[in-house]
């Protein structure tokens, strides 16, 4: 009998040795620890293992139990077992937001201050579990990691008012940025076509404010415009607010509303003619931009937003209340007789200051409720609030003034911040404002200006990513703009510069991007995509993907699996349309690329400028108005475009040799909604070792109606060596169009010298 007992025994452990322990995910954390050490063995999670948690975090144990019954299938235990996961407070932890996880063999622990930390240990940990799960267990790799992040202020921006998008969708964005060790959600709530929360002392915000007559089909730059000529709004009823905020507190993500002041009130306006300076009606907004409708700084006017922050605050349990402050025209107070008054009875200099006045009183009731505010760059024109926070968007420039004042600052320049533009070049991108703004762009931004000294510094409190979206209509358009540039920022607030490694970065987000493929969450398939580049002779093509299976075609013809692959430079000797795509075992898996090359008599030579073009729009260098590539049809952020911001612009191509000149074409964009104009004239100017033989006088520009503006000048065989090309610039943006009052900008593509 003993021995029929053992023989059972030794069965069962040979059973047990048979049978198959799950694989372990391999580390690929995002954002990526301070210090991680991996170990040998696994930990088994399964139904068995029981979950324990010292009282202060047993928030976060909830949060976790919750998330493995709903996501991966498993119930955890109370009852004592062999294996455990622990939370626990440890005090040596200075920071509040830092974790310690702990995994060996049978045991985890996260150890942290507080119960934010321990919901980023969390975070960490889910990272290292399967985006679903369908057995009993779980193998998880035993490691050491400690971890805290770089910044306080880590954040993810989402305007509501253009566009809106369901309760369900908000705290899936929420879920996600949360999953980032993001901690902040800054809600744009109010704007000039659409008011979209709920005040109960003001019923005509809902009734009117909220809804729009129609809206603009297409983009703003198209001509001429077109609208779809049906009523579109709504707004978030105060119980859907506080369902949401409670939502984004169980994941320690606070909640910063904003409401637009002085300037994107003509909402506001629309349902309350009295608080505009004329007190004339006028409607929501059915287009994009900026309006002149703006509060009219009248006690009837703060009587009102002072009733809007009553009730605001009551919802919003953050410490900071976002007012604006950006993009508000003075057209409105410059011919108002009231404003004028106003100006000379408070011994302002003028309307800037005017707009200090206003956001220095509502600072003042703001922080008599125990809040702070955070306004845009333009709060410091005019003099800054005493204890205002700037969200610097206009680069970096209102960062280091803000610092400089010892005022905290949050960066978010739309050089590296701003998701509304486009990540890729593909000609079939889906519609954006505008820009460029790929995806390692994002990755290399450092949010330390390097202007600041070490004491300034302090008061940088972090980043923050931008989705305004005039061109977002759906939650799934919200998604592919959002991501992944948003997990790449997240790496940037969080991880100590040093560790930052973007070829790393991409090997990781392959894995992260698997959870958002579980979570059913579209995003932009960066990696996969195809760039490329030419040289004058050669051009080269690239995928960030680790599946480089590029099959291209020189005929113009869509490349397919028989089309030549791609294994180094090609050699181009004539002009040529150039298209490629990325292919795996199965299928295409990037857009089609394509590009024109045109090798002209420009290509390769030497060329110089009289000014730098702005940074922002500088990707390709001067030399890309020569390098036989045309910018997009479509937009002007592409690295063909050079955009100079209300400069003058003189470039000089030297040819080397002499060369018979025919035509020379060009083109400039005409994105008025954007600030972009074409310029009135245009000149050339020819020389022959060094001296000049012939100048035109200047060309007047006619065709300024259209969005791109083409200049194609023909010349009788002329014989030059060297050629000065003289742009002025537009000017002042005349009153009534967007920027009115501003310079205008010059972007200008390809020169193609026949």
């Amino acid at each position: 009998m003993k021995i029929f007992k053992y023989l059972i025994a030794f069965s069962l452990t040979l059973i047990q040795c048979a049978k198959k322990l799950p694989e372990p995910i391999q580390p690929s954390i995002i954002p990526i620890p301070e210090f991680q050490n991996t170990k040998e063995g696994t930990f088994i999670l399964s139904n068995k293992t029981q979950l324990s948690s010292d009282t202060d975090l047993s928030v976060v144990q909830t949060y976790f139990d919750d998330f493995l019954k709903t996501n991966l299938n498993i119930n955890t235990t109370s009852d004592e077992n062999t294996s455990s996961i622990h939370f626990s407070i440890d005090s040596k932890i200075q920071n509040d937001e830092a974790y310690h996880l702990s995994i060996n063999k049978n045991k985890i622990e996260i150890k942290s201050k507080t119960a934010k930390g321990a919901f980023y240990g969390v975070q960490t940990l889910l990272q290292l579990l399967p985006p679903k799960n369908e057995a009993n267990e779980i193998a998880i790799q035993c490691i050491e990691i400690k971890d805290k992040p770089q910044f306080s202020y880590r954040g993810m921006h989402l305007d509501v008012a253009r566009h809106m998008f369901p309760v369900s969708f908000i705290k899936k964005y929420i879920d996600v940025i949360a999953s980032l060790k993001m901690n902040t959600f800054h809600w744009h709530l109010t704007e000039d076509q659409g008011w979209r929360i709920e005040i109960k002392k003001y019923p005509k915000l809902q009734e009117i404010a909220a809804y729009r007559d129609e809206t603009l089909i297409g983009h703003y730059n198209d001509q001429p415009q077109q609208f779809d000529g049906k009523k579109y709004g709504g707004y978030y009823t105060q119980e859907e607010i506080k369902e949401i905020v409670a939502y984004a507190s169980k994941r320690f993500v606070t909640i910063i509303p904003e409401i637009e002041m002085p300037g994107h009130s003509q909402a506001a306006i629309a349902a309350y003619p009295e608080l505009g300076c004329t007190k004339d009606t006028v409607k929501v907004a059915t287009k994009w931009g900026m309006y002149d409708e703006v509060y009219c700084p009248t006690e009837t006017t703060f009587t009102f937003l002072e009733g809007v922050i009553d009730e605001v605050i009551t919802l919003f349990p953050s410490k900071y209340i976002h007012i604006g402050g950006d993009e508000a025209p003075k057209t409105k107070w410059k011919n108002s007789t009231f404003c004028q008054q106003l100006i000379k009875e408070n011994n302002l200099k003028d309307e800037h200051e005017l707009q200090s006045y206003f956001i220095s009183r509502m600072e003042k009731y703001i922080n008599s409720k125990g809040k702070q505010i955070i306004g845009w760059d333009e709060i410091l024109e005019g003099g800054l609030a005493p204890n205002a926070t700037v969200m610097s968007w206009r680069g970096t420039k209102g960062a280091i003034e803000a610092a400089k004042q010892k005022h905290p600052v949050i960066l978010t320049p739309t050089s590296h911040c701003y998701f509304d533009y486009y990540q890729s070049e593909n000609e079939n991108e889906p519609i954006a404002i505008g820009g460029f703004l790929p995806l390692e762009k994002v990755y290399t931004f450092n949010p330390i200006p390097p202007e600041l000294t070490k004491e300034e510094q302090q008061y940088v409190l972090g980043a923050q990513g931008n989705i305004w979206t005039e061109y977002m209509k759906t939650p799934e358009k919200v998604a592919y703009m959002a991501f992944p540039r948003a997990i790449a920022l997240a790496e940037v607030v969080w991880s100590k510069n040093e560790l930052k490694n973007y070829d790393n970065f991409k090997k990781r987000l392959i894995h992260f991007q698997k959870r958002l493929d579980a979570k059913q969450i579209k995003y932009a398939n960066d990696l996969n995509e195809v760039s490329g580049e030419f040289n004058g002779t050669t051009y080269s093509l690239h995928s960030s993907s680790e599946i480089k299976n590029i099959r291209y075609t020189l005929d113009g013809s869509t490349p397919n699996y028989a089309s030549k692959l791609y294994t180094q430079p090609i050699s181009i000797s004539k002009n040529t349309i150039l298209n490629a795509a990325n292919f795996d075992e199965e299928k295409q898996i990037s857009s089609l690329f394509t590009t024109t090359i045109n090798l002209h008599k420009g290509v390769g030579k030497t060329i110089t400028l009289n000014t730098d073009p702005h940074s922002s729009y500088n990707a390709g260098g001067k030399n890309a108005l020569i390098n036989g590539i045309s910018g997009s049809n479509k937009r002007y952020g592409d690295k063909e475009w050079l955009g100079f911001s209300g400069k003058d612009v003189k470039i000089t191509i030297d040819l080397d040799d002499t060369t018979t000149i025919n035509a020379i074409k060009l083109r400039f964009h005409n994105g008025n909604g954007q600030w972009i104009y074409a310029p009135k004239k245009i000149k050339f100017d020819f020389f022959l070792n060094d001296s000049i033989i012939t100048t035109s006088d200047f060309i007047t520009i006619n065709n300024r109606d259209s969005l791109l503006c083409n200049v194609h000048t023909k010349f009788q065989n002329i014989n030059a060596s060297k050629i000065d090309i003289d742009i002025p610039n537009f000017g002042i943006i005349p009153e009534g169009n967007q920027g009115a009052g501003y310079k205008a900008w010059t972007f200008i593509d390809e020169i193609i010298i026949d």
